[in-house]
């Protein structure tokens, strides 16, 4: 279900939320380090020296990669928020 919201809208806007997401980490013999993935997020990776390490840093990549940033929009404009369960 779609909400508007009214502007002016304070930013950041947050969405709190809990959701739960798969996190591939792979151990690189060559650097001697763990990568972790996060398929559901295009482009969301991270690394550590060890699997805690990379998952503690995926975890930090993934609030930066979903966390709302400012829009400038035009007086006529309308902002709405959609919730996925």
């Amino acid at each position: 279900m779609a909400t508007q919201i009214g502007l002016p809208q304070s930013f950041p806007l947050r969405y709190n939320d809990p959701m739960t997401f798969r996190i591939v980490i792979e151990f690189d013999p060559e650097t001697r380090s763990f990568s972790a993935v996060c398929p559901e997020l295009p482009g969301c990776a991270s690394a550590g020296d060890t699997e805690a390490e990379a998952m503690e840093n995926i975890e930090e990549a993934i609030r930066l990669y979903l966390e709302p940033s400012p829009l400038a929009l035009s007086n006529d404009a309308k902002l709405f928020e959609v919730r996925v369960a």
